[in-house]
């Protein structure tokens, strides 16, 4: 005796396909697309078309000149000393925050009391506005009043004869050049020291603390759990934090041209800056269009490689 089993009347699903499909996933893509045309592409476009004629903020008339810019540029000491500076910059800025961020991240991940309060004093130079905080560093920098300055006198080590930093009553910080150099890259790691924290905290907190015990038990040391468990496994975070600071530090301007404005003597100028100083403050919108369109390249390509890189890791 068979039972025959007739199918229940429901109705199934199945997913629609055609041109109805199509045009949603068009739709829902739209804005996305606009978003990037209108406040990334337009902007490059027009970069581009400024950096091939010699349109300036005073004229009228608008000439194409090719890549006499371009040309220009390269043989230009100025450019080439900014060119110098912001890879200085940004890999001396990039080496400094990345072994504070990973010391500062070791130390907040252990428990101790007001680790609320510390975290909390650690993140607030990010909270703080960029322009507000900068100036703060300008009077601990001042030739005159510098609190630095009075500290180092303080302690015998400037301002007398015989002291290991000269006989003169202040460092004059923005003044010489490499002290200037100096002081803006400080500035920039205490400024992006936070964000690198984070991260690199975030990534110490998703290693299983199981790997760190059976360390302890194999009797690893520190540096052997350091170099064998931390970093490896930290190695993906680091690469974002290496991202994101790359492209904030390669592309700002706001320390250098609030502490120095370049100077001096262009020994603190930057990509940048210079663009904005010969496009903007200058007038000459097509050669700082030129300018500003040699960062693209090295930011679109060091993005290129490190994101390989993060993807290479997690698969690995």
């Amino acid at each position: 005796m068979t039972t025959e089993v007739s199918e229940p009347n429901s109705v199934r699903f199945r997913p629609q396909t055609g041109p109805s499909q199509a045009s949603l996933a068009v739709w829902m893509l739209a804005p996305a697309i606009l978003f990037i045309v209108l406040l990334i592409g337009f902007p490059l476009g027009l970069a581009v078309y400024y950096s091939l004629s010699n349109v300036t903020t005073g004229g009228s008339q608008v000439t194409l000149v090719g890549f006499d810019h371009f040309r220009n540029l390269i043989g230009d000491p100025t450019f080439r000393g900014a060119l110098g500076n912001t890879f200085l910059f940004t890999f001396g800025s990039l080496v400094i925050m990345l072994i504070l961020a990973t010391i500062q991240a070791e130390l907040l991940i252990r428990p101790f009391r007001g680790k609320w309060l510390v975290r909390f004093l650690i993140l607030l130079p990010w909270t703080a506005p960029a322009a507000l905080a900068v100036i703060g560093w300008l009077w601990m920098f001042d030739s005159v009043f510098s609190p630095i300055d009075w500290l180092l006198r303080q302690l015998g080590l400037l301002g007398q004869p015989g002291a290991p930093l000269g006989v003169l009553p202040n460092l004059y910080w923005l003044g010489h050049p490499t002290l200037a150099f100096v002081s803006v890259i400080l500035v920039n790691v205490w400024r992006m020291l936070p964000l690198a924290t984070v991260i690199v905290l975030a990534g110490l907190n998703s290693i299983p603390p199981e790997l760190f015990e059976q360390a302890r038990v194999d009797r690893a040391g520190y540096f052997r759990r350091l170099f064998q468990i931390t970093l490896p496994l930290l190695s993906p975070i680091l690469l974002v934090a290496i991202l994101f600071a790359f492209v904030f530090t390669f592309s700002d301007m706001i320390v250098i041209y609030i502490l120095t404005r370049g100077g001096p003597a262009n020994s603190t100028q930057v990509l940048s800056s210079l663009a904005f100083f010969t496009g903007i403050a200058g007038g000459n919108l097509g050669r700082g269009a030129a300018i500003a369109l040699f960062l693209f390249p090295v930011l679109a390509g060091v993005s290129a490689l490190l994101l390989a890189m993060i993807r290479r890791s997690e698969v690995a």
